[in-house]
């Protein structure tokens, strides 16, 4: 995914808050001990079962060389129940910052849709993500083995096995499909490998949150506007949180209240765990941006439907709460994020979000060409200030990898917001989800479209379908599939094969 790149000044010392699409903020000493893991069900019984076969596909490390020929094993999965052959479309879903059988899990749209278009599905992994590791048990020991983990290298793998799959299935067009980073990619393979892909789906996808391109505030001001609407005084408490937070911990008993009140597993001990711990609580109100469904979900963690109207019913004060009033109704909103279901006896301020995100590899990613500024100003959000230092960020990149990031590679690579001479995207973006402050939310050309989801929150359409489903989702979901159904039978009538009407 993307990287939203913020940097927290502590003493002599500086800790790291990357947000990442996938949404898991970790500090820096942290990162050398992240490691995967691995979701292997299903958060919802109700949920039709899924049936996918696994496979693996010799892939070279370097696409870019001639003079290396080393490999690796890239996993797949695929579904083929209701794959029509010889002739059937396939949908190709670009894996993210993770393990692919999670992301498998949870885009309930591929899976609803394979029978009508009579599609197979292809899951296919990211590199250096989930079993799919260049150097295996090496591949995270030095940034010499962290070299080829580019999107460029991802997107290479990603069409050299469509070529490969392409090769027994000739006739089958492939349209690619994406969420938040995956997004991204989608869009990219439909721009770098047009000849491999006839259309893609970028949902939640923030081509654009590079330097340059959109303002670097525009995020968190999405997040503070989800706050604003979802209760009384609801930012207001929050943006007055962190003096509270401030004042408790210049003592030593104020640190130790707040570890007590919010049920830390590690007690606060210093003003630097105390930034720790207000970067815990940004990511917080970021990551209930992102997730706020309908219903209840857990795809970051376990929540109740509209999880922010729950959070913001501790957050009503007024201007006479007390710092230790006021906090006391912040630590009761963090636990909706973290303990809803109630069975944590302590919160843990190194994990934001699901294990079965690559940290890791995402903040490598971060620190070389995926370089997002984000800014806040503590007025038109609801945030401290920080301004985006993007020397401050570099140097903190060098001191964890021993490389730096290259500012504006990636909108020389994909062209940043030039892109009118490519076709058939679609780029879906929800209204509550602070990514698509750098996604693309206006229809660039016939067969460059944005559509808008108001009462979505990150890459939504991409869900299974509920009953609980806004209108605007749903007829996003009908509107895409309209378009896959385009591409498919534009794709077969140049081939001389029928399209999808002729189907029984």
């Amino acid at each position: 995914m993307m990287a939203t790149n913020r940097r927290l000044a502590v003493d002599s010392s500086a800790v790291t808050c990357f947000i990442t699409l996938s949404l898991a903020c970790l500090h820096v000493t942290a990162f050398k001990s992240q490691l995967f893991t691995r979701l292997g069900a299903r958060s919802f019984s109700s949920e039709p079962p899924i049936i996918y076969k696994t496979f693996y596909f010799n892939q070279r490390i370097n696409h870019f060389g001639f003079l290396e020929d080393g490999t690796f094993k890239q996993r797949y999965l695929v579904a083929d129940k209701h794959w029509q052959e010889p002739d059937g479309p396939i949908l190709f879903y670009t894996g993210n910052e993770g393990d692919i059988t999670w992301f498998c899990n949870n885009t309930g749209f591929m899976w609803e849709i394979a029978e009508e278009l009579g599609a197979m599905l292809v899951f296919a992994e990211h590199r250096y993500y989930g079993e799919s590791l260049p150097f295996g048990q090496d591949s995270y020991s030095d940034s010499k083995h962290l070299n080829y983990l580019t999107s460029e290298q991802a997107l290479a793998d990603f069409a050299v096995l469509i070529q490969n799959l392409k090769s027994k299935m000739p006739e089958s067009p492939v349209i690619s499909v994406g969420g938040s980073y995956g997004g991204m990619l989608s869009a990219w393979l439909r721009m770098k490998y047009p000849n491999v892909v006839v259309g893609a789906l970028a949902a939640s996808a923030p081509i654009w949150q590079f330097p340059r391109m959109v303002g670097c505030g525009d995020f968190y001001k999405i997040v503070t506007q989800d706050f604003a609407k979802s209760g009384q005084n609801c930012d207001v408490t929050i943006r007055r949180s962190w003096k509270a937070i401030n004042n408790l911990s210049s003592t030593a008993s104020g640190l130790q209240w707040l570890s007590e009140e919010f049920s830390l597993c590690s007690p606060l001990k210093t003003k630097t765990d105390a930034v720790i711990f207000k970067g815990w609580l940004q990511e917080t109100w970021v990551n209930l941006a992102m997730v706020d469904y309908p219903y209840e979900a857990s795809f970051l963690q376990p929540l109740p439907a509209w999880p922010i109207q729950v959070v913001c019913k501790y957050l009503a004060f007024d201007s006479k709460a007390s710092d230790y009033d006021l906090l006391h109704g912040v630590s009761q909103a963090a636990k909706v994020y973290y303990n809803y279901t109630g069975s944590s006896s302590c919160l843990n301020t190194s994990q934001t979000a699901t294990s079965s995100l690559g940290a890791l590899g995402w903040t490598y990613q971060a620190c070389t060409e995926m370089v997002m500024p984000m800014c806040t100003d503590g007025v038109q959000d609801m945030f401290e200030p920080e301004d985006w230092n993007f020397q401050a960020f570099s140097d903190e990149c060098y001191s964890m990898f021993g490389v730096r990031p290259r500012e504006d590679w990636a909108g020389t690579l994909y062209g940043g917001k030039d892109i009118s001479s490519h076709s058939n995207i679609i780029f879906s973006n929800g209204g509550l989800d602070p990514w698509s402050a750098g996604g693309v939310t206006y229809n660039i050309t016939e067969s460059l479209v944005s559509i808008m989801i108001p009462d979505g929150a990150h890459h939504l359409d991409l869900r299974y379908s509920t009953d609980l489903d806004p209108p605007s989702v749903r007829a996003a979901r009908a509107l895409e599939l309209k378009f896959f159904q385009e591409w498919i039978d534009k794709t077969k009538k140049r081939t001389g094969r029928s399209g999808t009407e002729n189907r029984l």
